[in-house]
């Protein structure tokens, strides 16, 4: 009987050394990554203000910085400058010319890029070749509807620059046709002329080529063709949707907007 228990005991205690202990330990959630919204040309921050109060009710940190608009180099510094203000993973957003800013900032921290009617350039690619009308048809973006002022610029030659704008009088019908006209005028005000040379200057190695992207395009968009999105988030192999909107769908559709992103933030 003694010897029984014995190695009754025995096969306990081998059986116990060997079986794998499962400790039930509480779940912890991941931190949410941090939204890093880029606005574009005949923009300021403000036009992401509806997208950030969403993401904010949903408890997302986010970040708008200002936009120079003199150049995709230029502009991607000074969005490094405010990532290195970031510690934890980012989301990082760019409308409209904010997509070439976007292409060309490379921090690791940046987990997955989510373009909304964005530029996408390759490297040695203007953005303003991916409004080429004989490809991609469709862009307004054009005199008299594009207008040219020389504006006072401490980077530019002699302190000036060549800037880009949307005549106020167009502004509603094409760059944001599907909003009313208070808040057109509210856009209006916050209008920031872009760097003619901008457009023209040549993209870096894009970061979206090691990057998970995300790519919604307006097919109503009057300033950058769907077509030319299209293309353009195919090329870069970008989980693509798209949805009934003009080029500022970030204004007029913030919560399908702020949707995309989050799918970008929790992927």
């Amino acid at each position: 009987m003694t010897i029984t228990r014995s190695l009754r005991a025995t096969l306990a205690a081998l059986i116990l050394a060997f079986t794998p202990v499962l400790v039930a330990a509480p779940a912890t959630a991941a931190p949410l990554p941090t939204i890093v919204l880029v606005h574009g040309a005949f923009a300021d921050a403000t036009s992401w203000n509806g997208v950030a109060a969403v993401l904010r009710e949903h408890g997302y940190q986010v970040v708008t910085p200002d936009n120079p608009l003199r150049g995709p180099a230029n502009d991607a510094a000074a969005v490094q400058r405010t990532l290195d203000t970031i510690s934890g993973p980012v989301v990082l957003v760019g409308h409209s010319y904010g997509g070439a800013v976007i292409s060309n900032v490379h921090d690791p921290k940046v987990e997955s890029l989510v373009y909304i009617a964005a530029f996408a350039p390759v490297q040695g690619e203007p953005a303003q070749l991916l409004l080429d009308p004989v490809r991609f048809p469709g862009s307004q973006l054009l005199p008299p509807v594009l207008q040219i002022r020389l504006v006072d610029d401490p980077d530019g030659l002699a302190g000036k620059n060549v800037d880009g704008y949307v005549a106020p009088e167009y502004f509603n019908d094409v760059f944001a046709q599907d909003v009313g006209p208070d808040t057109a005028a509210d856009m209006i005000a916050h209008q920031r002329s872009i760097a003619v040379i901008a457009n023209l200057e040549l993209s870096g190695p894009p970061s979206w080529s090691s990057t998970p992207s995300w790519f919604l395009v307006s097919d109503a968009d009057r300033i950058i063709p769907p077509a030319s999105q299209r293309f353009m988030a195919n090329r870069m192999g970008a989980q693509t949707s798209e949805i009934d909107s003009s080029h500022a769908s970030l204004v007029s559709h913030p919560t399908e907007v702020a949707a995309v992103v989050e799918s970008a933030a929790s992927r």
